[in-house]
């Protein structure tokens, strides 16, 4: 039996998910992919849905995985994207589906809730920006449309508070995930429950919030029974992001980041929430962070735009290969990347051709076209957030940390160098996992610090250069 300790981390994006098993060895992290598996939206009873049912059964194949390596991790968090969640009834059974954030059930939800609270003060109370699938409006659309699910739920659990839930038995909220539906108050740290009764939500259903950080326990019984091994169940910042910003490499306060994926997640840390009408104005965000930091950011439409486009037209083109045809095209069309349109279009090609057309400049024609249209467009997007945030921070940042699978696009980090005028620093990919790790570790005892595992971090994995 190997006598390192061993860390696991289960990392779910929206296409794929990953185990990743890490250890210290001379003061470096060394990470193992232990198993990998695929995740995507499935049409269920005319709504877009999780199979969570099939994500807890890959949980489990990763952890059998790692008994047969004779790997036994001393403790396992889960991570995942934002806002969804499942309802529970008093004896624990699922009620209805897990709804993904791309379902349009919540069309229409933001007027509802603005009639009961203005969209200004809504921003004031919870500094984050509006998301028309964030929790808030998802839940709203169960009032309006399935009260009985409702009125059913005992519980509600966000998507890894679930399977944190199915892992170890124990129901809580992490904070990190639940700041990012618009639900918890940044002064209080808490569910804002004066909030949640003005909406009419069951306050009953809202879990006991817990920080990154916190043990919930051992594996069940049955998972024991199953996986063939014990270890202790321990909260990441299961938001995909706030590991992600975990592990950036700096040594600073006043760091700029972006975690770089199906998204782009552009900002900085602030200690304290920044709530003000100029804030919303720009539609910046205030996500919760590890040691109560505030991820001040935006989400920016990210590389969910270059995944559609090479699922339409790319084939079995990896993104490098595209990200080098589109290196070699000289298209000047941008377009605006946070338009809504992008967000679930029936044909993302399409859409960003249409976006070319209706604003009178070049259409774009073919694979490497449409991505370097694409790729530019971020750059110059990431450019103007920039300029946001130093506006309203008042600082100027000398550099930016790109973090995430997003790193390794070179010719976009080549943009963005150029496009915003400041030095770049890629990597490493695999943040999520090492910023959900790193918190086990700090747990654990063996960082001892936020400082400690960032600086852990820029030890242990290359970090590319990019100059404008």
């Amino acid at each position: 039996m190997d006598s390192c300790k061993y860390y696991l981390a289960i990392d779910i994006g929206a296409s794929s998910g990953r185990h990743i098993l890490a250890h210290l060895e001379e003061g470096r992290m060394v990470l193992e992919e232990v198993h990998r598996f695929p995740n995507g939206m499935v049409e269920k009873d005319g709504e877009h849905v999780w199979d969570v049912d099939e994500l807890f059964r890959q949980i489990k194949l990763g952890l059998k995985k790692c008994a047969q390596l004779g790997k036994i991790p001393v403790s396992v968090g889960v991570d995942t994207w934002g806002v969804d969640f499942v309802l529970l009834d008093g004896d624990g059974a699922r009620i209805g589906n897990a709804v993904a954030y791309r379902d349009g059930r919540t069309r229409g939800m933001d007027e509802e809730v603005y009639k009961i609270i203005p969209e200004d003060e809504l921003y004031a109370r919870t500094g984050i920006q509006k998301a028309i699938f964030n929790t808030i409006y998802q839940l709203m659309a169960l009032k309006v449309k399935k009260p009985e699910h409702l009125e059913k739920a005992h519980t509600m659990l966000l998507m890894p508070d679930y399977f944190h839930y199915m892992l170890s038995g124990v129901a809580a909220t992490e904070y990190t995930e639940a700041t990012t539906g618009q639900l918890v108050s940044p002064q209080t740290k808490d569910w804002d429950m004066e909030l949640i009764e003005r909406l009419g939500y069951p306050k009953r259903i809202f879990q006991r919030m817990v920080t990154p950080g916190t043990v919930l326990g051992d594996l069940t019984a049955e998972v024991q029974a199953e996986v063939g091994f014990n270890c202790k169940v321990v909260e990441p910042a299961t938001h995909d992001t706030g590991s992600a910003v975990i592990a950036v490499p700096t040594d600073s306060d006043d760091a700029l980041y972006i975690s770089s994926g199906t998204w782009s997640l552009m900002g900085t840390e602030l200690m304290e929430a920044n709530c003000s009408p100029e804030s919303k104005l720009n539609n910046l965000t205030n996500e919760g962070g590890y040691d109560y930091r505030f991820r001040y950011l935006k989400n920016i439409m990210g590389l969910w735009m270059i995944q559609s486009v090479k699922k339409e037209i790319g084939g079995d083109l990896g993104f490098g290969e595209i990200c080098g045809m589109a290196s070699r095209c000289s298209i000047p069309s941008i377009v605006d990347c946070n338009d809504d349109r992008f967000l679930a279009p029936e044909n993302m090609t399409e859409e960003v051709q249409a976006a070319c057309r209706e604003s009178g400049q070049q259409v774009p024609e073919g694979l490497a076209e449409v991505a370097s249209v694409i790729y530019n467009s971020l750059a110059q997007c990431y450019a103007k957030t920039i300029r946001q945030i130093e506006g309203i921070t008042g600082k100027k940042y000398d550099k930016i940390h790109i973090v995430g699978g997003g790193s390794n696009a070179e010719y976009l980090n080549r943009l963005t160098a150029a496009a915003t005028g400041v030095p770049v620093y890629a990597g490493p990919t695999e943040a999520t996992a090492i910023g959900n790790i790193a918190a086990q570790m700090m747990t654990a005892g063996e960082l001892t610090d936020l400082k400690a595992a960032r600086a852990c971090v820029f030890a242990s994995f290359p970090i590319d250069q990019y100059q404008p």
